[in-house]
């Protein structure tokens, strides 16, 4: 922490913004967690106990080397010289999260469906509008609460299949196998434009990495020209999908990032037509494959509604 983010602890109450701040100060005095918050902001202890569960405060100890963490316990003991930061938003705070749906549970890890909008990492700002975090707040397996830890991730505007691993060591598993490509994981997309009949491969690099996509054409929609597509991934390059289709110009309908803005303004009320629809898990001794039941496909749904 320097030197300005220390002096932030004498900043008045009252030149802090209720509805939206950031502050980090040294603690002064042995106290709990909760009311050092207190003393140093003008939020309530209950609003900085809902602040605390959604994740948007952080501490680090007093000469310890470890990176900050985001710590939620109200009772917490902290003490002289230990550092404190908080990062407030109402808006993200009080922001409506949607639901996803439980598809299969494994024990140490489970399937989700993950809706548009729903995240899979969360920010200083906090992450109780995560799949992890929502999970572990509000699911019980067999009546029991379990930690949630994400192993890869789809990005706000796509939905569809996610796992959650509940160990560290089942964690560990699916990450080296999503690594090492023992993963299949296939999508289907809504593009502009009439896709070749042919599949078509992309491998032009992201960001000076190795990026690979399979894509076949699966129907036509002639009078709305847009293709519905099955696209398998043999890596996970950020964005690569749309990152891909919009280079070979055929942009994901409703992409606001990679998209044809003129294009999605035909079709405002449609959000970006991208669901991960399957997924392969190649362990040796016991297989898994994963389907999206059709129901909660987005982009199929939406292609058929057009």
């Amino acid at each position: 922490m320097d030197t300005t983010n220390r002096q932030q602890n004498s900043i008045s109450k009252s030149h802090v913004d209720k509805a939206r701040f950031e502050l980090q100060f040294e603690v002064e005095h042995a106290s709990t967690l909760i009311d050092v918050l207190a003393q140093q902001t003008e939020i309530s202890k209950q609003q900085l106990k809902g602040a605390l569960a959604k994740g948007c405060v952080w501490f680090k100890a007093k000469g310890k080397t470890q990176k900050v963490t985001r710590v939620r316990r109200v009772k917490k003991e902290v003490t002289p010289g230990d550092e404190i930061s908080i990062y407030y938003d109402e808006a993200v705070l009080n922001a409506s999260i949607p639901k996803p749906k439980l598809i299969d549970d494994c024990h140490n890890f489970s399937v989700w469906y993950k809706p548009k909008g729903l995240l899979s990492q969360g920010s200083k700002w906090g992450d109780h509008s995560t799949i992890a975090r929502w999970v572990e707040m509000h699911h019980l397996f067999n009546g029991k609460q379990r930690q949630a830890l994400v192993v890869h991730r789809l990005d706000r505007a796509t939905d569809g299949l996610i796992l959650l691993a509940h160990t560290h060591q089942a964690a560990k598993l699916l990450t080296e196998a999503f690594m090492g490509r023992e993963t299949t994981k296939i999508y289907q997309v809504g593009v502009w434009g009439a896709f070749p009949e042919t599949e078509q491969t992309y491998s032009q690099p992201i960001e000076g990495r190795a990026a690979i996509s399979h894509t076949k054409r699966l129907d036509y929609n002639a009078e709305k020209n847009i293709s519905l597509l099955e696209v398998h991934i043999e890596t996970g390059r950020k964005h690569q999908i749309r990152r891909h289709l919009s280079g070979a110009g055929f942009p994901i309908v409703g992409d606001r990032l990679h998209g044809d803005a003129k294009l999605n303004a035909t079709l405002p009320t449609l959000d970006m037509m991208l669901t991960a629809v399957f997924l392969h898990l190649g362990f040796e001794d016991k297989p898994y494959e994963f389907t999206l039941p059709a129901d909660l496909n987005q982009t199929l749904n939406d292609f058929h509604t057009l």
